[in-house]
């Protein structure tokens, strides 16, 4: 290896935040030339401007892949490391961060920089104490200092990452990881800045700008930030402890945890370190180390030979693949710009035209064009083929009208932040390239047009990212909060809430919602700001709602009470089904003396409501019966209006004349079917009685059938009770059929058929020869279910209708009326096409039960069986119903089943089995 020669070489080692690039640059302004390079293009900007402010633009040089400020007069240069032109003589010359040597990526670069770059006068290199071993194994004569930190570093534990102090820069490797963070932070700390590698310049100093600005207290970012960048932080926090190097997820070593928890504390201001994000405990020896920056030395650095042949692509591979002789200069693998001539030595078309050293010089500064999405695909290997053909067969330089094409394609604004980051990235590539001006005939065009391309897209991403994670409200309030400053703010009539002058949300009820445009995020610090204005508020909303008329609150079909269309509160069990019990939504704004206020004006207003609702209820529930009277209304108020008769019956059959004129003076019908009360059943009263059963038995209220239908298929959550406490009965059978229907169509059916029956039995008593018009019926032929055992159940009725006959022996007057009207009956359906004669005590479905219930005949039939009546199938088709009854058993059977047995056990009197069971009785 070869070297410079240099009057002084100096090694100037240490932790971060110790002045070692404010020294290099002091000394080479003190020069009358000099360059430095940095591992950033930001920062050789940064340190740039700086110097223009010392010395003049005209005497300074910024020089990068992707920008070139070269003033004639230049006397000063700022550059990348890759970009520093080390064939130009400089007095003074150095790199900084140069234990990057050691990085797998770009090591290689820099220990090019470290054994072949020079100043004349004095040349320096700035960086950690790991890497002082291997500079002097490398380095002859080279003289070291070591400069101590400005300020303490310590580490202060793990914290949430909503409970981080102001000005923390929280870490992470990985976009997902950034975002995820960077949007928990925006939700309760008002917003962040971003910082990703991928970002290009321009972006990231805007953000930087934000956090720097005091705009947001908190900065979200990569390791990237452990490479020199200048922040304002007081702490910071690690989300993660490992990292994905390329090959594999790794542990972070001890001096990369100390480079980036150095960026803490600034000049002489002390600065902490932590973990955050559920992150395990460290060890303490770790600790120790970080805080006492006590790292392993270097062992080796990356290194490539640049004595590169050119002769042909397969030489030129083998040459960059040659191993150094020294042992710690460890061969760089799978550099990009090797793997990119790899990949294009493979083509035909290259190895065609790369034919002498010039051909292959210029593939191999075509190889070195980069991918700033650091991926290496087939499409950046396809560019560049596409700019070495070019090159080859255009005299050399590219075609204007296909970087025209090349770069619109880039130039578009819309997206979200990662098509914006993927954009920048290829315009950067272009960027580089328009600084090739022996390529490019008019290479200064194509660099305005790309650098306005590219800083367009960093001024749109900077806006996404600004939008996505910076609530300026929040961010606003957090920093009055945590300054103790007083926050002006108030309720408009209309509920909004101001605070500082913003709107931060509304009142709905006596709950705080925040504002859409905050996307209902839960943002701690402004419910903070806004709760002294809430806590004073809602005592005055409190009192509007007491004295409100009753108006302005319902009763919604889930059981919430409302209060001007916002519910406040809901029903739940109370002492009995007709008296629910009220439950105030409770919020953090009202206390226990408020929230009972709200309970007892809705309490009244409730019980107000249900009796107006459910009149007939409640004139029950107050009327003075004795005795059974009593126990009958008490279990239909308790059945909410119905009960099934057949639950009933005994109670019914001990009641007097007296006690069922009173009942029947209340609208209590005894009804075949049903005990109801038929002015209950209308769509708002069986409404009302729904939301009350599902309180009393505390479920949710099902799906409300359409209490208009007179019939309704029951769901899975429409129980048998229930459907009785609205009204209706439901009906099944063995094979699972079911069918819901109005309670007073049940019982209008239940009064056609008996009446029918009746009929049919006087006229087969009378064995008349005149034809009964219920024997001579119009039939209309059905699919009869197969007959089986009924199923009645539990269930309830909705509309008015007469007394029956039933138990209780009642006919009603309109019932007498329809029977004297037989005769009449019977001259009208002389006119039928086909008369049938029926056997005694059977009917079939006529016109009128028809009419009255609205059924068709198969639904008629489901309902007759449910009623107990059997179908019988005639000659003919038709089916006729007959009331069932026990069966009876044939005497003779009866008499010759009594002889088997009895002879049975006279043959079992003499067998071995009895003698045994005998003897066991005497023992």
């Amino acid at each position: 290896m070869s070297f410079l020669a240099s009057a002084k070489i100096t090694a100037v080692l240490g932790p971060t935040n110790t002045g070692k690039t404010y020294l290099a640059i002091e000394r080479m302004l003190a020069y009358s030339s000099g360059m430095i390079g940095f591992p950033l293009r930001l920062l050789a900007r940064e340190n740039y401007d700086k110097a223009v402010v010392i010395k003049g633009a005209a005497k300074c040089a910024l020089v990068t892949g992707e920008e070139k400020i070269l003033p004639k007069g230049a006397r000063y240069f700022f550059c990348t490391v890759e970009s520093m032109p080390v064939d130009k003589l400089v007095e003074f010359l150095a790199v900084d961060e140069i234990q990057l040597a050691a990085d797998e990526e770009r090591g290689h670069i820099f220990t090019d920089r470290l054994l072949n770059a020079r100043g004349t006068a004095e040349t320096m290199f700035m960086g950690s104490n790991t890497i002082a071993p291997i500079l002097k194994k490398l380095v002859r004569n080279i003289e070291f200092i070591e400069r101590p930190r400005f300020s303490n570093l310590s580490f202060s534990g793990n914290k949430k990452i909503i409970r981080l102090p102001p000005r923390s820069a929280v870490v992470a490797f990985s976009a997902t990881d950034v975002y995820q963070l960077a949007e928990t932070i925006r939700q309760h700390c008002g917003g962040t800045a971003v910082v990703l590698g991928a970002l290009s310049p321009r972006t990231r100093n805007a953000q930087v700008e934000l956090f720097e600005n005091g705009d947001v207290d908190y900065l979200v970012a990569t390791d990237a930030i452990g490479m020199g960048l200048n922040l304002d932080v007081n702490h910071v926090a690690f989300s993660r402890m490992e990292k994905f190097d390329g090959r594999i997820s790794r542990y972070l070593y001890a001096s990369e945890i100390g480079q980036i928890a150095g960026r803490a504390g600034r000049h002489t201001r002390d600065g902490t370190f932590g973990t955050t994000n559920n992150v395990g405990p460290l060890d303490e020896d770790l600790i120790a180390r970080v805080e006492n920056h006590d790292y392993d030395p270097l062992r080796v650095i990356y290194w490539r030979n640049n004595d590169l042949d050119y002769r042909s692509p397969e030489q030129l591979i083998k040459s960059l693949e040659r191993r150094a002789e020294d042992k710690i200069l460890s061969r760089v693998r799978d550099a990009e710009d090797h793997q990119a001539l790899m990949a294009l030595a493979q083509e035909s078309t290259v190895q065609d035209s790369a034919t002498n050293s010039a051909k292959v010089k210029l593939l191999w500064e075509v190889c070195q064009v980069p991918d700033f999405r650091k991926i290496l695909t087939d499409q950046h290997i396809r560019l560049l083929s596409q700019i070495y053909h070019y090159l080859i067969g255009n005299h050399g330089v590219l075609p204007e009208d296909w970087i025209a094409t090349q770069i619109k394609r880039i130039d578009r604004i819309d997206g979200d932040i990662d098509t914006l980051v993927a954009r920048i990235s290829h315009i950067r590539t272009w960027t580089y390239i328009s600084h090739r001006s022996d390529w490019i005939r008019d290479n200064e065009h194509w660099q305005g047009v790309s650098r306005a391309i590219e800083d367009r897209l960093s001024d749109a991403l900077h806006e996404r990212l600004t939008q996505r994670f910076v609530d300026r409200r929040a961010a606003k309030l957090v920093r009055s909060l945590q300054a103790g400053e007083n926050i002006v703010s108030a309720v408009k009539a209309n509920g909004d809430v101001i605070v500082e002058g913003e709107l931060l949300g509304r009142i709905v009820g006596f709950s705080f919602v925040l504002d859409e445009s905050l996307q209902g995020s839960d943002i701690k610090p402004g419910l903070t700001a806004a709760r002294k204005t809430l806590l004073s508020e809602m005592p005055t909303r409190v009192s509007v709602l007491e004295e409100d008329n009753d108006g302005s609150f319902l009763l919604n079909d889930t059981g919430e009470l409302t209060w001007r269309g916002i519910p406040v509160g809901k029903l739940i069990k109370g002492e009995s089904s007709l008296s629910p019990a009220v439950d105030v939504y409770s919020t953090e704004f009202i206390d226990s003396p408020m929230r009972e206020k709200i309970r007892l004006r809705l309490v009244g207003w409730l019980e107000r409501h249900l009796r107006a609702q459910l009149k007939p209820l409640f004139y029950l529930s107050d009327a003075k019966l004795d005795g059974t009277a009593r126990g009958i209304a008490f279990q239909v108020i308790e059945g909410l209006g119905l009960v099934p008769r057949y639950l009933l019956r005994d109670q019914i059959n001990g009641l007097s004349k007296a006690d069922r004129k009173a009942l029947a003076d209340l609208g209590l019908r005894l009804g075949r079917e049903s005990v109801f009360l038929p002015n209950l059943n209308r769509p708002r009263p069986s409404r009302i009685r729904a939301l009350l059963w599902a309180a009393w038995n505390e479920v949710s209220v099902p799906e409300l059938p359409d209490f208009e239908s007179k019939y309704f298929t029951p769901s899975d959550a429409q129980k048998d009770i229930f459907c009785a406490s609205v009204g209706y009965r439901h009906l099944s059978n063995r094979k699972g059929r079911e069918l819901v229907l109005r309670a007073d169509i049940l019982e209008r059916i239940s009064h056609e058929a008996y009446k029918l029956l009746r009929l049919s039995k006087d006229d087969g008593e009378k064995k008349s020869d005149k034809k009964d018009a219920y024997a001579k019926a119009k039939v209309v032929e059905i699919a009869t279910p197969i007959v089986e055992a009924p199923v009645v159940d539990d269930t309830a009725v909705a509309t008015s209708v007469g007394d029956v006959e039933g138990a209780d022996g009642i006919v009603s007057e309109p019932e007498v009326k329809a029977v004297d009207s037989v005769v009449g009956e019977v001259q009208e359906d002389k006119k039928a096409e086909d008369d049938l004669k029926l056997p005694a005590g059977s009917f079939v479905i006529n016109d009128e039960m028809r009419k009255v219930s609205g059924l068709d005949d198969q639904q008629i039939a489901f309902v007759l069986k449910s009623l107990r009546f059997h179908p019988n199938r005639l000659k003919g088709g038709v089916t006729a119903f007959s009331l069932r009854g026990p069966k009876k058993q044939d005497p003779k059977k009866k008499e010759a089943r009594k002889k088997q047995v009895e002879a049975e056990k006279a043959r079992m009197a003499d067998s071995p089995f009895a003698v045994l069971q005998d003897m066991s009785f005497k023992r």
